[in-house]
């Protein structure tokens, strides 16, 4: 899960800027660069946003990470969330649940059902928590998206309690599904907003760069936590994605995403249908449910010692005696000539379990 299309990644055209960046890099003067990331980048990451997101933002607004785990580390700092409650998804992330753990925060989960977060019923639970860390443009694990009603209860909750949200949009605008609903920091309630981006889903997770959108009320504490604790990483890097997103290269390869995902998707449901019925689209992968007698875990354990890679459903729950089983299977690198193996594989596995 998470790993995009190998196959498809435009390695000839990212080594030539790659090259470039390089030869920038080399002729610059020595010094210590902007803890926030480049400006050049910054400002691209605005302007890619203001159209793919639809988000209103400064470049002095944009800290670049090394992914989404920097940004996160970044957030729980500035909002010094040790010893806070914290409304998580339930299912949900497990990084960011992990991340939450281990900087002290009390986790509070709360349901998501086919309208996203059930809002109502995390204020019912701890009204005073005093962050939320959500995926609402495409839901972890389940791919839905947080309904309108329930995008303004969040949003209002924020406002009227002082609590914060950090907005995890692990895959921007990859909805394979008709277009991305507009970010959760765009427009009223964003100043209670801090915006979490990648670049791992869209293009690799071997560039190690992401971004945060800071509110402006916390631009200044996230960029002093950046320059003393995690300055913005691999100079070269940014400048190679800069002239990516300059020349119009990102938005063509999203959109030659989408169609071959869209494709592998399509593939996934019909084969995996058949040897577990009623598996569903989320995301970039499927959700193939299992009795709740079944030990999802065990069948991954079992899948990965015959070269598959599933996820376990109940993994994404904080509360494991009522969680969902069931696998969660990646479509990015799927093919029609190895489909039919791996679910054959597949089907003996969970049979067998």
């Amino acid at each position: 899960m998470g790993v995009p299309a190998h196959d498809a990644f435009p390695a000839k055209l990212w080594a030539r800027m790659r090259a470039r960046a390089l030869r920038d890099d080399a002729i610059t003067d020595t010094a210590y660069a902007d803890p926030r990331g480049e400006p050049v980048l910054r400002a691209q990451i605005a302007s890619h946003l203001a159209i793919s997101r639809q988000m209103q933002c400064h470049p002095d607004q944009i800290i670049v990470t090394g992914g989404y785990r920097q940004g996160l580390l970044l957030a729980l700092t500035a909002l010094r969330a040790q010893g806070r409650k914290a409304w998580i998804e339930e299912p949900g992330y497990p990084l960011g649940r992990r991340g939450l753990e281990l900087i002290g925060a009390t986790l509070e989960p709360v349901a998501v059902d086919a309208k996203g977060l059930r809002v109502d019923d995390g204020i019912a639970r701890a009204p005073d928590a005093m962050l939320a860390l959500v995926t609402p443009g495409q839901h972890a694990p389940l791919g839905v998206t947080l309904s309108r009603a329930r995008r303004h209860a969040l949003l209002d909750w924020a406002a009227s309690s002082g609590a914060w949200i950090i907005e995890d949009d692990y895959l921007g605008e990859l909805q394979l599904d008709g277009r991305a609903a507009p970010a959760l920091a765009s427009g009223a309630g964003a100043e209670r907003v801090i915006h979490i981006g990648s670049f791992s889903k869209t293009l690799s997770p071997a560039l190690g760069l992401g971004f945060v959108v800071a509110p402006r009320s916390l631009a200044e504490r996230l960029v002093e936590v950046a320059a003393v604790l995690a300055p913005a990483p691999n100079r070269i890097a940014q400048l190679a994605v800069s002239e990516f997103l300059s020349n119009g290269h990102f938005l063509r390869h999203l959109r030659q995403m989408k169609a071959l995902y869209t494709e592998r998707r399509n593939l996934a449901l019909t084969h995996v249908n058949r040897v577990l019925p009623g598996t569903l689209a989320a995301g970039l992968g499927v959700i193939a449910p299992l009795p709740q007698i079944a030990d999802d875990i065990a069948v991954v354990r079992a899948a990965r010692a015959h070269g598959l890679a599933p996820s376990a459903l109940s993994a994404w729950h904080l509360s494991r005696g009522h969680a969902q089983r069931g696998l969660l299977l990646s479509v990015t690198n799927l093919h029609p000539d190895n489909i039919e193996t791996a679910c054959a594989t597949l089907a003996r596995i969970v049979a067998s379990h």
